[in-house]
């Protein structure tokens, strides 16, 4: 049987896609393949380029995939069971709890802050572009639901309210630099993941359920980074992206789970095993970046 990634150090570095070659190689394709382009002349070696690293980026997520294969397999398929055992995760999944968090509010000093926040956003996927793209095609009801939370993602058309800006703001208050090349593997994986299961059609269902763990998850998260930050002396609004996340996501939660996962599920039970996987790997990619955390910032 395969054993989550996040749980056996050695073994995942002994994987050929948990390794910083791989996931700083995979980070710099997503940026540069996700950026608004011109027409190339090389066109065509860059679609055979891409390709491979699509191939590459397959292998990535089907090792992720092996490792929560069986318990995601053992998620009910009855909307009403399936949502319970979803919302379950909140205290059970991979990371919850996780002693990093409580830390970070009541300990860490400013540059401890500092390293934090320069990780999580050089990982940063961009959580509107990836709902962006999940909801591609997607049934009408779930399908909605995503064109809500974009909205809201989007400052419902009010560049002030955007969610973005926000994280950039951050990013000058705490004079970090978020690069690739400064960023543990575990980060950049976690957000390779993210990517790989929005952009690739077969694994749409595996993103709905790894947003959708996003927003169960990260408010009682965003809460304690948010007191880290006033704790050093963040002013409301230079700490906003943490605090707004710490309350808007329980909402986003509720009407996630009730206007697309019930429907889902509902209209075909094998969309169940498929949104348990991608949750399960967002989890699971998760508490590896915390136990890198730890390791760095408790050494």
């Amino acid at each position: 049987m395969a054993t989550r990634f996040n749980l056996d150090e050695g073994r995942a570095r002994a994987s050929q896609f948990l390794t910083d070659s791989f996931q700083r190689g995979l980070a710099h394709w997503n940026r540069e393949r996700m950026a608004p382009q011109f027409v190339d002349d090389d066109w065509q070696k860059t679609l055979e380029r891409d390709t491979r690293m699509l191939r590459l980026e397959g292998g990535f997520v089907e090792e992720l995939r092996a490792g929560i294969a069986a318990e995601a397999a053992a998620a009910p398929t009855d909307p009403a069971g399936f949502v319970a055992w979803f919302e379950d995760l909140k205290q059970t999944g991979p990371g919850q709890g996780d002693a990093l968090f409580p830390w970070l509010a009541e300990q860490a000093t400013r540059d401890q802050l500092r390293w934090f926040f320069e990780q999580e956003a050089a990982g940063e996927a961009g959580f509107d572009d990836l709902v962006a793209l999940t909801q591609v095609k997607l049934p009408v009801q779930a399908k909605l639901e995503l064109a809500r939370n974009y909205w809201d993602e989007m400052g419902r058309g009010n560049v002030k309210g955007m969610h973005g800006p926000m994280l950039d703001t951050l990013v000058e208050t705490m004079e970090v630099s978020p690069r690739i090349e400064t960023t543990v593997w575990q980060s950049l994986a976690l957000a390779n993941a993210m990517t790989a299961m929005a952009t690739s059609r077969r694994y749409a269902w595996h993103s709905v359920g790894a947003l959708g763990v996003i927003e169960l998850t990260a408010p009682g998260r965003s809460a304690m980074v948010a007191k880290g930050l006033r704790r050093i002396g963040l002013s409301d609004r230079e700490r906003r992206y943490f605090d707004l996340h710490a309350v808007l996501d329980v909402k986003h939660s509720e009407d996630w789970n009730r206007e697309a996962l019930i429907p889902l599920v509902a209209e075909d039970p094998r969309r169940a095993t498929a949104i348990a996987e991608g949750a399960l790997i967002r989890l699971t990619c998760g508490a590896q970046c915390f136990e890198s955390y730890r390791a760095n910032l408790w050494s």
